[in-house]
């Protein structure tokens, strides 16, 4: 028999987000008529703006026509999107990218979980404790994460993350190689103010690390002091790759269309100590796994920059940040604690007394078919809250809001 990579034995049995749908399957099986509010994971319901639809249509017209016809594209992007993301989301931020800098994928979870790829396998992670499960899992699966002891792998430094310490990650006792943040945060809902993340940065440019820094939810930031990226901080740019996805922001999740910044000046050392450029090896490494976003995806994201696009996705972004104030002012009323919601779509939800996260999860999906996903599958951190979305429509996140008030 072929053997197998070891290292997926050392994952949890199923992933988070499989598990809360297996349980969803079988709770509509066994109760057909029981309507399902779900408020777990984190796809959208608003449809697409009409500029991208349009853009969209317009490009699939193109395929249909011999002159216009877009086969294989460039693995990075094409220069129309990478051109508009370097204008709008960075130099109108005063933040010097170039367009060479930017690559085009198919959504920030396939970027973060393929970028280590080009960096060694025996380095080490450090993650904030609750995290996003693919930081860990994709590290995991490579080989970086050693045994699984009780709730954490003995490979990766975990950053607990919590109340007590304002949802603030504290810098490692340890030195790691690849630090994971992500602001807004994912599950947590909070954010990292300026000073906040200038320590990180800091901290990786005298330590020699690498930040991966997840911005998928930037479009959310309301508090003027969080920053919408992490080139904003002086010398990110030495230290940071930064992820963001259309996704959350313009309802890319089933067309998928991402990206990813890696400044040219960002380096890496080879084993013969010899300076990289991350930028080159991540050219390479797409150029080789990937075949480039659609043509007809990229045409879509390319209009959401257009003035009409910008304010239709605008329109999208306070339609589910208004659910957010909804749901954290009904929790208050309902005398439950939350963190989130200002500057996320996500509410981090403290279970009543002494539940666990699963056994809140089956209590709101039994009582009330309310679905959110267990905050102890984000991490050990995570036991005893509940993570529930922002992005139902109006009137299921006002009639879920109903249900739990006492």
């Amino acid at each position: 028999m072929v053997r197998i990579n070891d290292n997926y034995l050392r994952l949890p049995e199923s992933y988070l987000f499989s598990e809360v749908a297996r349980r969803v399957a079988e709770f509509q099986k066994a109760h057909p008529g029981k309507e399902i509010i779900r408020m777990g994971i984190g796809d959208v319901t608003r449809p697409l703006c009409k500029a991208a639809i349009d853009a969209m249509h317009s490009a699939v017209d193109d395929e249909a026509s011999a002159s216009a016809f877009h086969g294989y594209g460039p693995e990075q992007g094409y220069a129309f999107l990478r051109e508009k993301i370097a204008l709008h989301d960075y130099s109108g931020r005063g933040i010097d990218i170039d367009a060479d800098e930017i690559f085009i994928g198919d959504g920030a979870k396939s970027d973060l979980g393929n970028f280590t790829d080009i960096l060694a396998t025996d380095m080490t992670v450090a993650v904030t404790d609750p995290v996003y499960p693919v930081y860990v899992d994709t590290n995991v699966m490579a080989g970086r994460g050693g045994e699984r002891i009780g709730e954490h792998h003995e490979g990766i430094i975990y950053l607990p993350v919590n109340k007590q310490n304002g949802y603030v990650p504290p810098l490692p006792d340890r030195r790691p190689d690849v630090i994971y943040l992500c602001s807004p945060n994912n599950p947590t809902g909070t954010a990292l103010t300026r000073q906040q993340l200038k320590e990180w940065v800091d901290y990786a440019r005298r330590e020699g690390c690498l930040i991966l820094f997840d911005s998928a939810y930037e479009a959310y930031i309301h508090t003027a002091d969080v920053p919408h990226s992490i080139y904003e901080i002086e010398g990110a740019k030495e230290v940071a790759v930064e992820f963001r996805s259309f996704s959350k922001t313009a309802g890319f999740t089933g067309v998928r269309c991402g990206y990813t910044v890696v400044p040219r000046c960002l380096k890496g050392r080879a084993a013969d100590g010899e300076e990289v450029s991350l930028n080159r090896l991540w050219n390479r490494r797409q150029s080789t796994k990937f075949n480039g976003a659609s043509y007809i995806s990229q045409r879509g994201a390319e209009a959401i920059y257009t003035e009409e696009g910008q304010r239709q996705t605008k329109e999208t972004v306070e339609y589910y940040m208004e659910n957010a104030r909804i749901m954290r002012e009904a929790l208050s009323a309902a005398g439950y604690e939350t963190a989130g919601g200002v500057d996320s779509p996500y509410i981090w939800l403290k279970t009543p007394g002494r539940m666990s996260s699963w056994d809140f999860f089956d209590f709101l999906l039994s009582t009330h078919g309310i679905v959110g996903t267990p905050g102890s599958g984000f991490g050990a951190e995570g036991e005893g809250y509940l993570r529930l979305t922002a992005f139902n429509t109006r009137e299921a996140t006002l009639k879920a809001m109903s249900l739990l008030l006492p």
